[in-house]
């Protein structure tokens, strides 16, 4: 089985790929690939993980005018993630009907899966870095004399150390852990995926239980790589990837932090549930071989009251809520 750049090995375990194209977009002028604002296009699907939290980033970071956004249909086919959104099945910045072709561009003899995120130079059509680990660190770090006024520090000099242990230990048993669940072809693998992944939350739901956010008191990296996967636990990944222990909504304090961060100025526009639902059950066909999507479970519930006020915290820090999105960019509000 190959999930874009993913597989399942011999003995059933799910393996995911580093990513090949790691460049970085530098500060530095004489970089390869230098900070330019408009130069680049970051090329998105809403319906996944990793390339949801550069949509968060971007927005709370204000680089909406900077780095233009294309969004591809949730559903890709054999020749990878289409734009299918677009008049005439065309990106309009470039000119394209597929990512893939800017994987082609960079390096025709390219064999290996087509992914996003995925950063475009426009002027020569060539991807420039699909580094999902990497890309949003470099959002905050490297694209700072483009940060609109008051946008907040989300990975700070003096947390770096803490955000870093927090987010590695994220990835490897809850964001990747409910992958390695659900694309599991041997039930060792599944189970020990399936503790992993538990045990972590539990340890989450002790840690958030007391303070309102992973490190700091603010709103940082760490947060941001937790949400795009709580937010789709329910919906997709408690069923159809078998991490059926209990729902996200079972799990108070993490449920709690989830519906504030979701209701935070800069998330709640990222959200698209169709598209999320959508992908997952019609492009895994070895787990859903039907495509058929579930009707359930009730999201109305995610703009409950949570109480995490009470914590304490300060979402921005010294900065302030991002503005209202452009209305292009109001993708929660994104039907096909």
């Amino acid at each position: 089985m190959v999930e874009n750049n993913h597989s399942t090995d011999s003995t059933g375990e799910f393996q995911r790929s580093l990513s090949h194209f790691d460049d970085r977009i530098l500060a530095d002028p004489n970089a390869q690939w230098p900070v330019e604002p408009g130069r680049y296009r970051l090329v998105v699907s809403l319906a996944c993980p990793w390339a949801h939290r550069m949509l968060i980033v971007r927005r709370l970071l204000g680089l909406e005018s900077s780095i233009s956004v294309g969004v591809t249909d949730p559903v890709q086919d054999e020749r990878s993630w289409r734009f299918t959104l677009d008049p005439d099945d065309v990106d309009p910045v470039l000119g394209i009907g597929f990512i893939g072709d800017a994987y082609y561009a960079r390096e025709p003899d390219y064999r290996g899966g087509i992914s996003v995120p995925a950063i475009v130079d426009i002027p020569s059509g060539e991807l420039v870095t699909n580094d999902y680990l990497q890309m949003t660190l470099d959002l905050s770090t490297e694209w700072g004399g483009f940060h609109r006024d008051g946008a907040p520090d989300l990975y700070p000099v003096a947390l770096r150390p803490e955000i870093d242990e927090v987010i590695g230990l994220v990835f490897r048993d809850v964001n990747n852990g409910v992958y390695r669940s659900g694309f599991a072809a041997a039930q060792d693998k599944y189970d020990r995926a399936y503790n992993g992944l538990f045990n972590r939350l539990d340890w989450l739901e002790e840690r958030l239980t007391g303070r309102r956010y992973l490190v700091g008191d603010t709103i940082t990296e760490a947060d941001i790589r937790l949400f795009t996967t709580l937010v789709r636990f329910d919906p997709v990944y408690h069923g159809h990837f078998k991490c059926n222990r209990n729902k996200l909504t079972e799990m108070p304090a993490l449920w709690a932090y989830a519906r504030d961060l979701y209701q935070t100025p800069g998330f709640t526009d990222t959200v698209n549930f169709d598209h999320i639902k959508r992908h997952y059950y019609q492009v895994h066909t070895d787990i859903n071989p039907t495509k058929i999507v579930p009707l359930g479970p009730d999201l109305t519930n995610w703009d409950t009251p949570h109480g995490r006020e009470a914590l304490g915290g300060r979402p921005f820090g010294d900065g302030t809520p991002p503005p209202a999105p452009p209305e292009a960019e109001v993708f929660a509000d994104w039907r096909l």
